[in-house]
Formats: structure tokens, sequence, C-alpha cells
């Protein structure tokens, strides 16, 4: 099918904070955004602002750890407006327990449910279609805390650090058939998601701020991409340090992460 728009761009975790800071960023005429979070009532204004910037699009109301669910969409999608960009964009974060004990068997799970394999059922909800046409460029947002497990969210720190890890075997791989592969980590950006970090966040900034720099990356295909530039080449020559003084560097961003509002325990259901 022959695409009558310049972009097609699919966007999880657009209802809020960079997701929807990237939305309005990479808005424009003749690009087309597929809108996927799980909250329908807040994809809606997200859609509107994208309207009246000049694009097109549409929003799905998808969890995506619901494979079945978010294939079905994504192959649906692509067949109407061939995919050429895909942000795997969508996260969640959680910290230890109460008095610094462990974090909470629920809130694991859903980290390494929504941050790396809500990632993957996203990106293979695409990739056999970009293969196939021999060009595309899949997006996944890590973190600076995927280059540097912070102490006070071990499941958080796996999965972006593991995010990082498939994003470079995913650019090995597809590289010989025309699609590219961006990896981006972020560090601290103003969102409701920071505001339950309740510890030091140097180097903090606007998310407007933060998806510019993130489209900046995009549009050059850049293999890795970590801002702030100082914070990040900070942990990069932390991480040549012995353990025992890199973990001396790390105690400085010792952090309680209030509990998200969007989810709820067995036990208080």
């Amino acid at each position: 099918m022959t695409n009558r728009y310049d972009r097609v761009i699919v966007l999880t975790g657009a209802s809020g904070g960079i997701g929807q800071a990237l939305a309005r960023e990479f808005a424009c005429p003749g690009t087309y955004l597929a809108l996927i979070a799980r909250d329908e009532a807040r994809l809606g204004p997200v859609m509107t602002e994208i309207r009246a910037l000049g694009a097109e699009g549409e929003a799905a109301a998808i969890d995506i750890r619901d494979r079945k669910k978010l294939h079905a969409y994504l192959s649906d999608l692509d067949t109407r407006h061939p995919v050429d960009l895909v942000i795997a964009n969508a996260g969640v974060t959680a910290g230890l327990g109460p008095n610094r004990t462990r974090e909470s068997d629920a809130d694991s799970d859903r980290q390494i449910d929504v941050n790396y394999r809500g990632v993957v059922n996203t990106v293979s909800g695409v990739v056999d279609a970009m293969q196939a046409r021999g060009r595309g460029q899949v997006v996944l947002v890590s973190s600076l805390a995927g280059m540097r497990a912070l102490p006070d969210m071990p499941s958080y720190s796996a999965t972006k650090a593991a995010i990082i890890a498939y994003g470079h075997s995913l650019r090995g791989w597809l590289k010989p058939f025309g699609v590219s592969v961006t990896i981006i980590c972020p560090g601290f950006v103003t969102t409701p998601m920071s505001a339950r970090h309740k510890g030091a966040k140097p180097f903090e900034m606007p998310a407007e701020r933060a998806a510019v720099l993130m489209r900046r990356a995009i549009e050059r295909r850049r293999a890795f991409y970590a801002f702030p530039f100082l914070l990040a080449f900070g942990i990069r020559l932390q991480n040549l340090l012995p353990p025992i003084l890199g973990d001396l560097f790390l105690g400085g961003f010792e952090a309680e992460i209030e509990r998200d509002p969007r989810y709820r325990e067995p036990s208080d259901r």
C-alpha cells in the first residue's frame, strides 16, 4: 500500500509526560501519529493538540502488556498506513518498600511486564513489516538508570538496562535490512513520574526540552543518545571505576519513590 503521509509514527505512552511532549514535537502537516496508551480519556486532548498543529492520527487505548491486542492493532494500522517510525516510550517506575525494605512483587512484576515485555511487544508488532519493506526506524526509550543502576530502583534499573541490550541486538540484526535502531537514555525529566521521585534530580529539564533533544537524535538516526550530557558523561566515567568507588558516587542519588496512583496492590482491590 502506498502511504499518502510523509511519515507514519507509532508512539506508546502517549497520554502524558515525555510521550505527550513527543507527540506535540513530531506533530506537523504530513505526519500521521498513532498514539497508544491505556487511558483513553487522556489520549483525547493529545489528539486535539496534534491536529491543531497540522498532523493527523488516531488514538488507541491499549495496555502494551496485552500482546495479542497490541499486535492486532499494529497489524491493522500498518495495512492502512505503513509505519515508518515506532517510538517505544511507555514505562512505569517504582522503588523500594517502606523503610528501605525490598520492592514489592507486584511492583517488580509490573515494571518487567511494562518496561521490558511491553517494549518487545511493541517492536515485534511492527518490525516484520519494516524488514519486508526494507526501511523504518525503531526507537527505544531507556534511561540513564539503565546505564548505571540506582540502588533505590532495582527492577526499574534492570528493565531499562535490558532495553539497552535489546536495542543493541536489534540494531545489529536489522541494519542489513535498512531498518535503523535508536536507543535513548534520558535523565531526570519533569513529568508526573518524576514528581514521585523524592530525592536528588540533577539537571532535571522540562519534558518539552527533552522532546526536542530526543527528536533531534531520532532525526539523525543516532544509534545511542544519552542526556543531559554532563550527567551521562559522569555515569560513563564512574562505570570505569572499581565498583567500590562507583557505589560511593551513587550515594548522592538515594531517593524514595512514591507509590504510583494508577496501580493498586492485589491486597487493595
